[in-house]
């Protein structure tokens, strides 16, 4: 067998050039910094939930605020548990995805292993501004319960009503809204409605009026798209459906409901419902019991977002658009449902639905032992309003065009 001799002069050179590369890497990774690298993806990605009176339960938006996290933060964006998205990427394009690029995740991995260097605060970016409490700016008009509401400590408590008289004396286009729980320890979810004056009517949630939107673990307020905006009628009242839950101590409430009026006249209005089922038995043990729902629309349509919910059992959620001609497409795939982060997927156009299409819903739940969150995997589950109870609803979100020409081209469907 033949010696490979190597020239001691290139061996040298060979040694040399394999230092400088190790140095160089060296170098590149002890040159990430909290302050030109790390701070812009914290301001982008996590801020709005990561701040002071943010929903989250810590801040990330100083050094002093991230140091004694770096570890966690490392763990939670190299798993993609952080920031939270479940969307299937091979079925829809998102606007509000706020998940990290691949280099965005190794530059805070690349951090944390380099011992979390500050570095020089003249790189710091302008942190973001927020208004204390809120997430849609400052509101320009506040509207809370009457009276508090006392939770007690202990127990089971219905769905709860509360009636907000807006005053308002004349139409309102309103372009944010965000609730605000006074106690959220106790407050599981608040849908809110608009009624106008007239006979309440419920729908098949109890849900009174016209939806205005609402909030589930984890959810911040909403802000419309430029051009698009919500109406609220002279007259209206804002009717909270509370979702109330004991803790072990008595608690108060007083939830605050925030609106900011559109600064110029919409040219798209917003609208949405929802595809349900009700009528399901969740067999004892079942691993992947499948439930289905269905609407179809009887006008044109433009899609712009949806919302499954489901409780703890929930595991998956597919919607599907059956467009007229039989043929159809997945507009949205949540193959790991969290019970803990329902979240709305934001289309990034809005997607044309011709009159007759239909939009079908599949959920599977898990109601076997596996699921380290099902209360009792030996009784069959039925619909209802506990979280130990299930739903199954597909929310979904549309707008109307208010001048005909303002909308976008359908003639290729």
């Amino acid at each position: 067998m033949r010696k490979l001799l190597i020239p001691g002069t290139f061996l040298t050179l060979l040694l040399v050039a394999m230092s400088l590369s190790v140095g160089a890497n060296d170098s590149k990774v002890a040159s990430v910094t909290f302050t030109k690298d790390v701070a812009p993806l914290l301001y982008n990605n996590c801020a709005e939930c990561h701040r002071p009176t943010g929903i989250a339960p810590m801040a990330l938006i100083t050094y002093k605020d991230v140091r004694p996290w770096a570890k966690s933060v490392k763990q939670r964006v190299a798993e993609r548990s952080m920031p939270p998205w479940f969307a299937d990427p091979n079925h829809g394009e998102f606007s509000n995805n706020p998940s990290l690029s691949q280099k965005g995740i190794d530059t805070i991995v690349a951090w944390v292993d380099a011992g979390s260097p500050k570095g020089d605060d003249k790189d710091l970016p302008t942190p973001p501004k927020f208004v204390e409490g809120w997430t849609i700016g400052q509101p320009d008009v506040v509207l809370s319960m009457k009276d508090e509401y006392s939770v007690p400590a202990d127990g089971v408590i219905p769905y709860l009503y509360f009636t907000i008289p807006t005053n308002f004396t004349e139409d309102k286009w309103i372009q944010a809204f965000e609730i605000r729980p006074g106690d959220r320890r106790v407050v599981h979810h608040v849908i809110a409605s608009l009624e106008d004056g007239k006979s309440p009517a419920s729908n098949s949630q109890g849900q009174r009026g016209v939806g205005l939107g609402g909030i589930t673990p984890n959810k911040t307020g909403v802000i419309l798209p430029p051009g698009t905006a919500r109406l609220v009628k002279a007259g209206s009242n804002i009717v909270l459906q509370m979702h109330y839950t004991t803790i072990g101590e008595a608690a108060k409430d007083r939830t605050t409901v925030g609106l900011v009026f559109a600064k110029q006249p919409p040219k798209r209005v917003i609208g949405g419902g929802n595809a349900l089922n009700a009528r399901f038995v969740i067999p004892p043990g079942d691993p992947n019991y499948e439930v289905k729902s269905s609407t179809t629309f009887n006008e044109d349509t433009y899609l712009t977002a949806m919302m499954p919910h489901m409780h703890v059992r929930g595991k998956d959620f597919v919607y599907t658009v059956v467009y007229p001609d039989g043929k159809s497409e997945i507009v949205l795939n949540v193959p790991r449902y969290d019970f803990n982060w329902q979240l709305t997927y934001e289309l990034k156009k809005p997607m044309f639905l011709p009159k007759g299409s239909r939009l079908d819903c599949v959920a599977h739940f898990d109601n076997s032992t596996r699921n380290k969150f099902n209360p009792d995997p030996t009784k069959e589950v039925r619909w209802g309003p506990q979280t130990w109870e299930e739903m199954m609803i597909g929310w979904y979100t549309t707008v109307r065009y208010l001048n005909p020409a303002d909308k976008p081209d359908a003639a290729s469907r």
